[in-house]
């Protein structure tokens, strides 16, 4: 308790500005009566509500989040993803699908076949027409594979890999993603130049659009004001009434004619000559550009935008590798024998008793290990088990943290008891004074002189006042039915230490 009261008093001094709340007699007898609080709270058994439990999980799963990532291989992560972000890479694709029932099956020779087809390209075929016969992503009959430009985060991580780590005009090696096995071709690299705001004339396909957008154009030519032209002529209704303004995009979310006639405008408020896009024709007039910003301005949302996506298992790989260096786990294939030899649904849990797995001290069952696999009926036991494995191996580590980083232990505890004392602050003070009316009133009509007459207008301030009374009342009665030790010659130590 000594060291604890000591933490909190020195965590709080730097912002503590007044004199009176530095001083530690009176910071000992407000962390008392925290203290009296929260006893009463797990008296009251507080901790138990399954909504006080299920909140302070979520507390709990924030605060442990920041242990499970490799900090060095994150800020690799995140370097590299604003790199990407600057830099556009055009690709075309060959996708082999993994069959029906999923990534679980032998892919060796989805490889093969792959492989074949990459060699067929590399000996001279092209690119576009192999991958209109043999790819399974069915926009390749009508694109040719054709990905048009993208960066960082549009694209499934694996692909998004192989496409900034291939040179121009070479084909990448065999890759997987959730969908199948892939090899692409980078086709362009570009320099990224950000978002853009533009306003547009549509004229729908029909026998006359070619001759409309060109008068359209004309009285551009002329004189004509952008805005009014799009509201009188545009086919696209939507935008049409604002003036023809577009909402802000970047690369890859128009298709390809009308993103690279936005990219020709080099100057806000120049308009394109007339261009053809499967929707019919268009003028595209550039409002403002808004090229990437600096790292320094990204840093903190492409952090959040990693930790988010499918590349943040590198950095928890990094994570399992050194919890695997730094426990003593061993595993008992025996034990394993009983799943991989008999159907799963005829073992019977209560006879699975024999260890699994062990980390340091804690043992695992066979009945553990079922649990995990009841329902994963796809993949092989060794891969269940070396998933069952990785993450007892994170939850062991989450358990153990509390023990071991001084710093998440005392957060924790920070957000165990402010949790329930903010519950029982709502059962004791606040719902209390909200409903007792009378107890309101009563207490107003004996300081009625400090208030004045028209209790309306005071209303919230007697409330709030009534709270603190109902507060001092029920401290007096903490101390009364507790006993309240304090050693004081450790006290005036403390009074040493901080020259008081």
């Amino acid at each position: 308790m000594v060291s604890e009261f000591k933490q909190v008093y020195e965590k709080n001094l730097p912002i503590v500005e007044d004199k009176e709340s530095k001083d530690i007699d009176n910071y000992l007898e407000l962390f008392i009566n925290y203290k009296l609080k929260v006893k009463e709270a797990y008296d009251l058994k507080l901790d138990t509500v399954k909504a006080y439990q299920q909140e302070f999980e979520g507390y709990k799963q924030q605060l442990i989040a920041p242990y499970l990532y490799d900090e060095e291989t994150l800020n690799e992560l995140v370097q590299q993803a604003y790199n990407r972000t600057r830099k556009e890479v055009k690709a075309s694709h060959v996708l082999i699908r993994y069959p029906s029932n999923g990534i679980a099956v032998d892919t060796l020779f989805l490889l093969e076949k792959i492989t074949r087809i990459r060699q067929r390209i590399v000996s001279g075929e092209d690119f576009d027409v192999v991958a209109r016969e043999v790819s399974e992503d069915p926009s390749a009959r009508v694109n040719g594979g054709n990905l048009g430009y993208f960066s960082a985060f549009a694209m499934l991580y694996p692909l998004e890999e192989a496409a900034y780590k291939t040179q121009l005009g070479e084909i990448s090696e065999p890759f997987k993603t959730k969908f199948g096995v892939h090899i692409l071709k980078v086709t362009g690299i570009r320099q990224s130049r950000g978002e853009f705001d533009v306003a547009h004339i549509l004229v729908k396909n029909s026998t006359k659009s070619r001759l409309k957008i060109d008068s359209i154009y004309q009285k551009l030519q002329s004189g004509a004001s952008f805005e009014e032209m799009a509201i009188k002529y545009s086919d696209d209704f939507g935008s049409a009434k604002v003036g023809g303004k577009l909402p802000r995009f970047g690369t890859g979310e128009m298709v390809e004619e009308f993103e690279n006639s936005v990219r020709s405008l080099t100057k806000e408020g120049e308009y394109s000559k007339p261009f053809k896009t499967k929707y019919g024709w268009h003028i595209v007039k550039l409002l403002k550009n808004y090229p990437v910003a600096s790292f320094e301005e990204m840093q903190d949302e492409l952090r959040r935008k990693v930790k988010r996506s499918k590349r943040a298992s590198i950095s928890n790989q990094i994570v399992l590798k050194k919890l695997k260096e730094k426990y003593q786990i061993k595993e008992y294939p025996k034990a394993l024998e009983i799943f991989t030899k008999n159907k799963r649904e005829a073992v019977k849990e209560n006879e699975l008793n024999a260890v699994v797995l062990s980390i340091n001290e804690k043992k695992f069952l066979q009945k553990d290990f079922l649990k995990y696999i009841k329902l994963k009926k796809q993949a092989s036991i060794q891969r269940l088990f070396e998933e069952f494995k990785n993450i007892e191996l994170v939850n062991y580590f989450k358990e153990q943290l509390a023990n071991t980083d001084p710093v998440y232990k005392s957060t924790l505890q920070e957000y165990r008891e402010g949790l329930l004392l903010f519950d029982l602050m709502q059962e004791k003070i606040w719902n209390k004074a909200s409903q007792d009316t009378l107890g309101v009133k009563a207490y107003y009509r004996s300081n009625q002189v400090k208030y004045g007459k028209e209790f309306d207008k005071v209303r919230g301030k007697v409330m709030s006042d009534y709270q603190d009374e109902l507060e001092k009342e029920w401290i007096k009665n903490l101390r009364k039915n507790n006993t309240v030790v304090v050693k004081e010659r450790v006290l005036r130590k403390l009074k040493r230490t901080y020259n008081q």
